[in-house]
């Protein structure tokens, strides 16, 4: 596998990632017991750490593609084990 297909695919494990951790880890205002901007939706963060997230999706995104290219290496899953339509 080429450099740049390893830093491709890396990119879309590592902005997966990203979005599927945004609902963990974040704490609205009441639940940090401070008061709400006004005109501030209920649900907004208190504290957004951007530099944290990036960080846990990096690190997800990483053992993501290990396992991706450990398949990609040893053929654990192929092609045609996911071709439930034609199976013998």
């Amino acid at each position: 596998m080429e450099f740049s297909s390893i830093a491709a695919i890396y990119f879309l494990f590592f902005a997966f990632s990203a979005f599927i951790l945004l609902p963990f880890g974040v704490r609205t205002d009441e639940e940090a017991g401070t008061q709400r901007v006004a005109g501030q939706a209920d649900s907004a963060p208190h504290r957004f750490d951007l530099k944290r997230h990036l960080l846990k999706a990096a690190l997800l995104g990483a053992v993501l593609f290990a396992i991706y290219y450990a398949n990609w290496t040893y053929g654990w899953i192929t092609p045609d084990d996911l071709d439930f339509y034609h199976r013998r």
